[in-house]
């Protein structure tokens, strides 16, 4: 079994301003998915609610290579880190969702923290280089969104999956709630 996984809880302030805004709802959705996916065993994280195919551990892989893919990759222009090689090596276009039941939850999780890191490295360079109205470098858009645009899709996905996330976690053991507990 994993150790438990809560992302520290960040000052929100009551009347946020832009920024601190974004940056303070996506936090707040990272935080309660990681309460939702922390303290399980493989089994459980392999676990999933048929008929659909999705289990906590691919959860876990696919927002770590979202969290690249928007902010290293797009926002920044840089490569993927080496950690995403194998995908290169797979015509599986959900090659994280499955490919995550072979790995263990510690390493599972450390690959999503780790993803968070880099992003809120590029988000904070972004901002000093463009502030939310920065272009991301690299989009198949027509039209390159900005910072602003990447941070709302961002919450707008952990939503997504935090949900997802609830029902799995609470058919394991039950656990349920909205936000990850504050200490």
């Amino acid at each position: 079994m994993s150790e438990p996984l809560i992302l520290p809880p960040r000052e929100f302030p009551e009347t946020p301003d832009e920024v601190q805004a974004l940056l303070g709802a996506l936090h707040r959705n990272r935080r309660t998915f990681a309460w939702k996916v922390s303290g399980l065993g493989a089994d459980d994280m392999r676990r999933t609610l048929p008929p659909s195919t999705v289990s906590l551990g691919g959860l876990v892989k696919h927002l770590a290579l979202v969290e690249d893919h928007y902010f290293t990759h797009q926002l920044l222009g840089r490569d993927y880190p080496d950690v995403w090689a194998p995908m290169a090596d797979t015509d599986d276009p959900d090659w994280e969702w499955h490919s995550a039941a072979d790995d263990p939850p510690e390493q599972l999780l450390a690959l999503w923290q780790e993803s968070v890191a880099r992003s809120e490295a590029a988000v904070e360079e972004a901002l000093a280089d463009g502030g939310l109205d920065r272009t991301v470098a690299q989009s198949d858009w027509t039209t390159a969104p900005n910072l602003r645009r990447v941070l709302v899709d961002l919450i707008e996905e952990y939503a997504r999956h935090t949900g997802q996330a609830d029902l799995v976690r609470e058919s394991v053991d039950g656990l349920v709630g909205e936000d990850a507990p504050r200490e």
